[in-house]
C-alpha cells in the first residue's frame, strides 16, 4: 500500500508508523505503538547482551626448568579454564642465556598441549617470540561431546 494511505491508516487507529526495514524494495512498515516499540527493542537487545559469553585470555608462565608439581598445577589451572570456555595462552620465558635451551620450551608447550588435548585444542602453534615462547589453546567443542558421550555409556 502507499505511504499516504498507511499513514491515513495509523492516525485513524492512533498508532505510529513505523519503519521496520528500510533497506528493503519496497520498504516495510508496521502500524505500532513507537514506544512499546522501542520498549520491545531494548528489552531484546538487553537479553542478547545477557546470554553473551565473553571469552577472556587467560596466561600461564613457565620457565624452561618448572617443575613438575608446578607443570601440573598449572595445567589443572588451564584445564579448568578451558572448561569455561576461556582461551588459555602457554607463554615459556626464557631469562639470559635459557635462550639457548629452546627446546626445553618446546617440549613443555607440547606436554600442555598434550594434557589439554582433551579439552581444548592448539589454535596457535608453538612460536618464539622474543624471549618467549608462545603457544594459544581455545575450547574444543567436538572433545566436550566426546566426554558426555563417554559418561552417558
Amino acid at each position: 500500500m502507499s505511504s499516504r494511505e498507511a499513514l491515513e491508516l495509523a492516525r485513524q487507529r492512533e498508532l505510529d508508523l513505523v519503519e521496520i526495514v528500510p533497506n528493503a524494495t519496497p520498504p516495510v512498515c508496521k502500524i505500532i505503538d513507537f514506544g512499546k516499540f522501542q520498549y520491545d527493542k531494548t528489552k531484546k537487545e538487553r537479553l542478547q547482551r545477557k546470554h553473551q559469553h565473553v571469552s577472556l585470555v587467560k596466561e600461564l608462565r613457565f620457565h624452561p626448568q618448572t617443575d613438575t608439581h608446578d607443570f601440573d598445577f598449572k595445567v589443572r589451572h588451564a584445564r579448568h579454564f578451558i572448561e569455561q570456555g576461556h582461551k588459555v595462552k602457554a607463554v615459556v620465558q626464557f631469562r639470559g642465556r635459557q635462550l639457548s635451551y629452546k627446546e626445553h620450551g618446546e617440549a613443555m608447550l607440547k606436554r600442555v598441549a598434550e594434557q589439554l588435548q582433551e579439552v581444548g585444542r592448539l589454535e596457535q602453534e608453538i612460536k618464539l617470540e622474543g624471549h618467549q615462547m608462545v603457544a594459544i589453546f581455545v575450547p574444543d567443542k567436538t572433545g566436550k561431546k566426546k566426554t558426555q558421550k563417554k559418561e552417558n555409556e
